[in-house]
Parts: C-alpha cells; sequence; structure tokens
C-alpha cells in the first residue's frame, strides 16, 4: 500500500517538474532520490511512459554532448492535472497535516434506524 502512495506521489512529483521545465529522466531519477524515494529504472521509465500515453507528458530528443536524450515536459493536459492535483494536495494536507477539516464522519445506521428511515 505504501508503494502505491510512493508511485503516485512521485507522478506528482514528475508533473511538476515537467511543468515548470523540461527534464531528462536520469536527472528527475535523482530528483526522487534526493527527496527519499527509492525507484528502479525498470519502475521509472514505464512510469514515464505510461504518463506519456496518458497524454500527460510529451516526450522530446535531444542531443546533449554528443549522447541522444529523452526530455519530458507537461503536455496541457498534464498541466491541468497538475492544477486539480494542487487543489486536491492542498485540501488534504491542510485537514490530515494542520488538523482542521470536516465535521467527523456520522456512525453508519443501525438496523432499527435504517427500518424507520425505510419508505
Amino acid at each position: 500500500m505504501l508503494r502505491d502512495l510512493d508511485l503516485a506521489f512521485m507522478r506528482l512529483h514528475v508533473l511538476h517538474h515537467a511543468a515548470q521545465d523540461a527534464f531528462y529522466g536520469a536527472a528527475m531519477m535523482e530528483e526522487l532520490r534526493r527527496h527519499g524515494y527509492t525507484i528502479s529504472a525498470g519502475t521509472f521509465y514505464p512510469l514515464l511512459h505510461n504518463m506519456e500515453a496518458a497524454d500527460l507528458l510529451h516526450r522530446e530528443e535531444r542531443v546533449v554532448d554528443g549522447r541522444q536524450r529523452k526530455y519530458y515536459a507537461a503536455t496541457p493536459q498534464g498541466k491541468a492535472v497538475l492544477d486539480e492535483a494542487r487543489t486536491k494536495l492542498t485540501e488534504l494536507a491542510t485537514e490530515v497535516l494542520e488538523g482542521h477539516g470536516p465535521e467527523p464522519l456520522p456512525d453508519p445506521p443501525t438496523d432499527a434506524s435504517s427500518a424507520a428511515e425505510a419508505p
């Protein structure tokens, strides 16, 4: 379960950087490691390819120092998804980290109260 959360946070992190400026894969892997994520190339590059297939990222090949590198940048859809995620992330951080949030969730109805509410 924690791995699923990590992958979701990594996707957000990738989108954040891709919306700021194009990056190449190895640099982004290092950035993720700097933030404490453990990710192998065998996990990272499929993550990028899936994001590209979902039209969140656009890939461009560039020659740098005689070597071909693939750079990734956010698409307009990727930027829109990031904006929506920021809104949700802000709300979640406020609720989880600062202890603010909605009223406690109601208890489920008991069988007696369910029967009383039925038409």
